[in-house]
């Protein structure tokens, strides 16, 4: 046997597939209803705004779009994201907006900044499984934060490491957070940030579903909060398309220069046609009327997926109706596995997302996800009616007497 030339760095050993696209591939069979990605609907996409953008950027811009760009960004663009983030209470500067490649490069640019070997980084009971993916290979020490259902105690915060090398930062997402569905309210918002600040731990607020409220708008941003305290993560993907793949970070001027740096490094810049033409789309304001459409109909198949719950679920499941977002976050009732069940759901026709792969630390093994906003509500109502079934037939057989 040959032995391979190839020599990986330790951290590629720290790399794994992300289970939910490894789920995706599965639920490409004919006749699953899939409930598992976490994928905006395409019916939402503003495909005739996006066609005449494209059409403007190419007739009256076509050299600068096609050319090589500023690592920061397009100016007209972080200029505009500057003033949209004020609604959310933050003050942010053009020269503070660095225009990433979706807000999950975001989320590995921090990482590389802010990551040490053995250095803790703190994060939600359960959090993005992304985040998790794009952290692990720069050898942090994570530490999960006792979490309750408007997100983590400010007390598990105030009890972070704090000697050498010291908790690096928090990451949290406090607007109807992927998984749980969960938001926190004002005042979990200010104890948190006051807990953050008593013990010097910044924040990454990751805030892509802020915008898809149902029936009120979320509190301001934790970032507004402490703003030198914090990098603030946002994303066009849920808004209007993820395939442009356009995201941004807000940071303090003091970090700033080494996460643009960080970017130069991984991609020299985020396309520059793809910028114009996501500028031309929002400049004047369409965001205002279309995003208006996108939270009535998630908030139709919300309601849709409240209903079939409460209808098909056996006793002993546990959930809270999301006010936003995209995700119902289910507790099967004691003795089941929703990985184990996965197999049988899909067999029956349904899919989900297993939700121990949301936890760093000690799983919860009868946690699932279900995302309510990629099927119809007639869909959403038969694909819960499948996954009651497998339920209820899986709590018969545990309870069943060994014969």
């Amino acid at each position: 046997m040959n032995r391979s030339p190839w020599t990986q760095a330790r951290r590629a050993a720290r790399m794994n597939p992300s289970i939910i696209r490894e789920i995706l591939k599965v639920t490409e069979k004919p006749g699953v209803l899939s409930m598992a990605g976490g994928l905006p609907s395409a019916d939402t996409f503003p495909v005739e705004a996006i066609q005449a953008a494209c059409d403007r950027v190419l007739s009256h811009q076509s050299k600068e779009a096609l050319q090589y760009a500023a690592s920061e960004g397009y100016a007209p663009l972080r200029e505009w994201v500057s003033h949209r983030v004020a609604e959310l209470g933050m003050k942010a500067t053009p020269d503070q907006v660095l225009i990433t490649s979706g807000s999950q490069q975001g989320l590995d640019l921090v990482g590389k900044l802010l990551c040490d070997a053995g250095a803790p980084v703190a994060v939600e009971t359960p959090t993005y499984l992304g985040a998790l993916q794009a952290f692990t290979p720069y050898e942090p020490l994570f530490a999960s934060l006792a979490s309750d259902d408007q997100g983590p105690l400010p007390s598990a915060i105030e009890a972070l490491p704090h000697d050498a090398p010291g908790t690096r930062f928090s990451y949290l997402l406090p607007n109807y957070q992927n998984p749980t569905g969960r938001v926190m309210s004002q005042a979990r918002r200010e104890a948190v940030m006051e807990a953050s600040r008593r013990a010097g731990v910044p924040v990454v607020e990751d805030n892509p579903y802020g915008d898809l409220w149902f029936d009120q708008p979320p509190p301001p941003s934790l970032s507004a909060l402490w703003p030198e305290g914090s990098i603030y993560l946002g994303s066009f993907s849920k808004v209007l398309t993820p395939g442009f793949r356009l995201g941004y970070i807000i940071a303090p001027s003091e970090i700033y220069p080494k996460l643009l740096q960080a970017k130069q490094a991984a991609d020299l810049h985020t396309p520059g046609f793809n910028q114009r033409v996501v500028h031309e789309v929002v400049k004047d304001g369409f965001l205002d009327h279309h995003v208006p459409r996108i939270r009535a109909l998630y908030k139709a198949n919300r309601d849709a997926m409240a209903e079939a719950l409460r209808q098909h679920l056996p006793q002993g499941c546990e959930w809270q109706n999301p006010e936003g977002g995209m995700f119902f976050w289910i507790r099967l009732p004691e003795g089941l596995d929703a990985m184990a069940l996965l197999p049988r759901a899909v067999d029956a026709g349904v899919a989900y997302v297993p939700g121990a792969a949301f936890y760093a630390h000690q799983p919860d093994p009868r946690t699932m996800r279900l995302s309510f906003v990629t099927l119809t509500p007639s869909l959403i109502r038969e694909g819960v009616e499948k996954l009651g079934r497998v339920l209820h037939e899986a709590l018969a057989m545990a309870e069943a007497p060994t014969p």
